[in-house]
């Protein structure tokens, strides 16, 4: 075994990299965890870009959808979702100025690295034969789930789908990120039940859900409903879950004695209601296989044996003048079957017998989830089927059918809780949050990420949703009713420089707005209503009694200040009005606002900002990483790197 001594001194004599490249594998030798997930990690160009530039939110007003009421301009309290295009790093980083430990639900599908053109680095799909691509997947989602941790609030939990590809990954990557203490499940969630005929060996019927709470000892999941009556129907015995199911008897075509001779026999049941059947010496000779008849008498002299030692015989009778046949054929299997599969019926017209019918997949209902997730209606054929039903034709492969996400939002969900997906996809999350709302009146909220290649944000995520809001007309002609009490917000994310300059401070607090009305949940503007200008303060409220000001850079400062006191003291208001203002210190603002002091939360800009987004890029390493763009002799670093991994093997 190569010791760390030896592959140091392999390190220090590699020609063609430079010192901080041989300082950054000599440390990674010495840090080396014993136990755990490691991989090389990627940068990514999105992530470089985070070097110069804070991301922002502007919002493309033309594709708001507002309830009537709001629109009207009148008072509103439907819920407000929010819709992001662009990379979902960019958006994540803006929301953890906007959101940190508010999100009470997380769900993603991530892409599941299968190597079939489903997942992007650097804009390059990575194939099978890329001998980086788990690497590259990890860095990829290592970043993502970092901030989604600081998203989460204390009782929030995430749940992520995936696959086989990468499922022993992201479950050792959540370990490290959340914490394997706050494991919750590896839920197989059957997908479909046929099972795919195409994979290798086995036909794959299942994927993956992993679930993990922000803090397990806080995570208070729910239950799901269902009708006790259904549970009535099952009893119980030594093997298990059963109900009466169809008659032991065969019925239909083919269900005469000759069609099945080998399927005709006595079955003989004991004052207990236990069934068995003859043996095998006794069946062979009840039919003649070379002369192809039934040997009656034979038969009779069986039933009048069995008779005459107290037991009931039973053949499987059509009428008084046929014999029928029996679903079992006479085997092992079905000899023992009789003994616990047969439920035996007397009634004053004799004895008929059922069989057992015992429990598939999914057909016991309980309150508690199980830990195989599974419903007919998760089927992905179902996904596919409810998306077309909304377009009238195909726009995108594989999305989520609807009610297996509004069953993680059962689970994680109350009715006002925070939802986020920032792999929106064709926008399933959204539609279940509304659809879940109007079945128990909630008033969840949802936020949405996706990038917007090949127009998915737009004509998919955005067009799903919005006929969602608005109703459409389905594939057979019906109008589908539009779940109107809801309100659609459609934004873009954007850059502003990062240097603190000035005038970069000035453009980051100009450009901020749209983050803070997201931040608040206030986006009715009544500052000219009220007598302001907009350009160098807005006031908005969200129709509920709470106000939010933002107030800008401008000689007209000072003045406006002073203006907004005698506003804010004249509301009648049950929490305090959030106060943003340019300013360098919250000392100055207080002092400045003083005499509504206790009416005000104030906060500076654009500092509050910067200090969210400093906490997330040291989330992100960014401070301790070099620039991608440095040059590196990249075979001979990354041979020493495979061969430390091998010792660690």
């Amino acid at each position: 075994m190569t010791s760390k001594q030896d592959l140091i001194s392999k390190i220090k004599k590699l020609d063609g990299i430079s010192q901080d490249e041989r300082a950054y594998l000599i440390n990674l030798v010495n840090t080396k965890k014993k136990y755990g997930l490691v991989w090389e990690d990627k940068s990514e160009d999105v992530e470089e870009q985070l070097r110069d530039n804070l991301p922002v939110l502007r919002e493309v007003t033309e594709k708001r959808i507002l309830t009537p009421a709001l629109s009207e301009g009148e008072g509103d309290s439907a819920p407000n979702h929010i819709l992001i295009e662009g990379d979902n790093l960019h958006a994540l980083t803006a929301l953890t100025f906007t959101h940190e430990g508010k999100i009470d639900v997380i769900y993603i599908d991530p892409p599941y690295n299968t190597g079939n053109k489903d997942f992007k680095y650097n804009d390059t799909f990575v194939d099978k034969e890329d001998s980086y691509r788990h690497s590259k997947w990890l860095s990829f989602m290592d970043k993502r789930l970092r901030i989604a941790k600081r998203l989460l609030s204390d009782k929030g939990a995430i749940f992520i789908s995936i696959d086989d590809n990468e499922i022993a990954q992201i479950k050792l990557l959540c370990d490290e990120v959340l914490g394997n203490s706050n494991f919750i499940a590896e839920l197989p969630t059957i997908m479909n039940l046929k099972g795919n005929q195409d994979q290798f060996a086995f036909a794959g019927t299942h994927e993956y859900t992993i679930v993990y709470a922000k803090n397990k000892l806080n995570f208070k999941p729910n239950s799901f409903n269902f009708d006790t009556d259904e549970l009535e129907e099952w009893d119980e015995d030594e093997i298990g879950m059963f109900k009466k199911g169809a008659t032991m008897r065969a019925t239909g075509t083919e269900a005469n004695r000759e069609d099945r001779p080998l399927m005709f026999y006595p079955i003989i049941i004991d004052k207990d209601n236990n069934a068995f059947t003859i043996t095998k010496e006794e069946h062979k000779f009840i039919f003649n296989n070379i002369s192809k008849s039934f040997d009656d008498t034979h038969l009779d002299e069986i039933v009048k044996k069995y008779t005459n030692q107290g037991y009931d015989v039973v053949l499987p009778n059509v009428d008084s003048n046929q014999y029928g046949r029996w679903r079992w054929g006479f085997n092992d299997n079905t000899i023992s079957r009789l003994l616990y599969d047969v439920i035996v019926i007397r009634t004053k017209n004799g004895i008929s017998l059922y069989k057992k019918q015992r429990p598939e997949l999914g057909d016991l209902p309980t309150k508690k989830p199980k830990s195989i997730f599974y419903k007919p209606e998760y089927s992905s054929g179902n996904g596919t089927a409810q998306l077309k039903n909304i377009f009238q034709d195909k726009r995108f492969n594989n999305p989520k059918p609807l009610d297996l996400i509004k069953d993680f939002l059962v689970i994680g969900s109350n009715n006002n809780s925070l939802i986020l997906d920032f792999f929106a996809g064709s926008g399933t999350t959204l539609h279940a949050t509304m659809a879940l709302n109007d079945e128990d009146g909630g008033n969840r909220q949802c936020i949405l990420i996706t990038n917007n290649e090949n127009n998915i944000c737009e004509e998919i995520t955005y067009e799903r949703n919005k006929r969602v809001i608005q109703g459409y007309t389905n594939t057979k002609g019906i109008t589908v009713a539009g779940l109107w009490n809801n309100n659609l917000r459609y934004y873009k994310s954007g850059f502003v420089p990062s240097n603190k300059s000035e005038t970069n401070k000035r453009l980051l607090t100009s450009a901020s707005t749209e983050l803070l009305c997201i931040k608040e949940d206030c986006y009715l503007d009544v500052t000219a209503t009220n007598g302001f200008k907009a350009a160098v303060c807005k006031i908005f409220t969200n129709s509920r009694g709470k106000f939010m000001v933002v107030v800008y850079h401008s000689r007209e400062q000072i003045e406006v200040c002073e203006q907004l006191i005698p506003f804010i003291q004249a509301l009648e208001i049950e929490q305090p009005v959030k106060l943003y203002v340019f300013s360098e210190e919250k000392e100055a603002l207080a002092e400045m606002f003083f005499d509504v002091a206790d009416k005000i939360e104030a906060v500076p800009l654009p500092d509050a900002i910067y200090n969210a987004y400093r906490a997330t890029f040291r989330t992100l390493k960014l401070d301790k990483k070099e620039p991608a763009s440095r040059e590196t002799k990249a075979t001979s670093v990354e041979e020493v790197v495979e061969l430390f991994n091998e010792d660690q093997d």
